[in-house]
């Protein structure tokens, strides 16, 4: 299940970034008290209660003006608005209820996602009266929280938490299999998803940006329903400028890679691999996906017997952190590989989701230290007692040591390495934790 998306939404000034920066742990948004000044969704995870979630930081929306900065601040957060989970709706308790607001409310009430009124700027308890008049807004709950103290954050925080429940279980209902197609713009995602789909679903363009939506298709995959999603094209940052809608998109394109279960990272063959492609690549390895690298247009290089192997060699070199990643070499025009693509998108996903028995995984982790004696600092030597599989979707494993800091990370990627020799976790991050024995499980 992907990590639920909190979109902080409002009219400019009303501290949005203050709460984002106090919630997130660390100072991401720029504070000023200047109407506008956050311009661009900012993303970052954030924890309560042991339910981890996305929290999108959104500019000011002004719904009357004709600004073209703040004109293009509401499209952002109505983007944000469409993507998340779960809505904080943020006022000014001292500037109490603004035609503004009300105006800011007809957006959020189109949405129809759950939505919190957040009155901030309470920084008394004379002053949470004052909320009382933001129910006229016409939602359910209405907090007084001062993002600057930290007044009232804790109680905010539980009512999210409980929405995150129910779209939990929303989602369990949906067992669908999901493909999300990723990539930087005209790499030919829509002509692939056209190409599964036996249909034109999606626009197909040679203008970059042609699909500005994240798009959901239902297919079947050898007798199973499934779903691939056909995502925006995601420009670097220079060029986001440049299109306004493009820039808008990038949240649904990386929103797809959050709810799907497995990503297919398209590249295109003719242009190589390129820092935008790497960063995408980063991505979906930081939200711990199963993914498939797709090289596409083969069908326009010139090859020879080598030419394939060389090629796989460059890719392997840029994208080290991903090294479990497969690849599949494919032409969305003609249909080459396409069946061995979502196979391997398949098998990347089962991989994902393996469970290794305490006993197995335990012989293999003694077998792996038996072999290459574990590092020492300072005249202690590290030892691993013992080993547990704690996750899936991406396995997680802890090992319980004598001392976690005697870990140096050549030796933890030597394990990881040997899981995968011996298991089969190909297409798929791993996660090891270390803890000290005398430590909870």
């Amino acid at each position: 299940m992907s990590k639920p998306l909190v979109a902080i939404v409002g009219r400019p000034n009303v501290g949005k970034s203050t709460f984002f920066n106090r919630i997130v742990g660390k100072r991401i948004s720029i504070v000023e008290d200047t109407p506008g000044v956050t311009r661009d969704r900012i993303y970052a995870d954030a924890e309560w209660l042991s339910h981890t979630f996305t929290v999108v930081d959104t500019g000011g929306i002004d719904v009357t003006s004709e600004d073209t900065i703040l004109s293009q601040m509401r499209l952002q957060a109505e983007v944000a608005i469409d993507s998340a989970d779960v809505i904080l709706f943020f006022v000014d308790i001292r500037d109490g209820l603004l035609p503004a607001d009300k105006e800011v409310a007809q957006l959020m009430r189109k949405a129809k996602k759950p939505v919190i009124v957040v009155a901030n700027k309470s920084d008394n308890i004379d002053m949470d009266r004052e909320s009382y008049i933001f129910y006229e807004l016409g939602f359910d709950e209405v907090f007084a929280v001062s993002s600057i103290q930290g007044l009232g954050i804790g109680d905010l925080l539980d009512s999210v938490i409980k929405h995150f429940d129910a779209q939990a279980e929303e989602e369990a209902e949906d067992n669908r299999f999901k493909i999300a197609v990723i990539g930087k713009p005209n790499a030919g995602k829509s002509s692939l998803v056209n190409r599964i789909l036996g249909s034109d679903r999606s626009i197909v363009s040679d203008i970059p940006g042609t699909t500005r939506d994240a798009i959901d298709s239902e297919f079947d995959l050898n007798g199973e329903k499934a779903v691939i999603i056909d995502t925006a094209g995601i420009r670097r940052k220079s060029k986001i400028s440049e299109k306004t809608v493009e820039r808008y998109s990038v949240i649904r394109a990386f929103s797809a890679v959050r709810r799907a279960d497995v990503s297919i990272i398209l590249i295109d063959a003719e242009e190589g691999l390129t820092e935008q492609d790497i960063k995408i690549a980063g991505f979906v390895h930081d939200e711990g996906k199963p993914s498939v690298i797709a090289v596409n247009k083969w069908d326009l290089i010139d090859k020879d017997t080598h030419t394939l192997n060389q090629y796989t060699n460059d890719l392997k070199k840029q994208l080290q952190f991903m090294s479990y990643v497969n690849y599949e070499y494919i032409s969305a025009l003609t249909g080459q590989r396409i069946p061995k693509l979502l196979e391997t998108a398949k098998q990347a996903y089962e991989n994902a989701g393996r469970r290794i028995t305490t006993g197995l995984l335990n012989d293999c982790i003694t077998e792996a230290v038996t072999v290459t004696e574990p590092p020492s600092k300072g005249g202690k030597r590290l030892k691993v007692f013992y080993a547990t599989q704690v996750s899936v979707y991406p396995p997680a494993f802890v090992l319980f040591v004598n001392d976690p800091t005697l870990m140096h990370f050549s030796y933890e990627r030597y394990l990881e390495n040997t899981l995968r020799k011996t298991f089969d976790f190909s297409g798929t991050p791993i996660h090891i934790m270390l803890r000290s024995r005398n430590q909870d499980n």
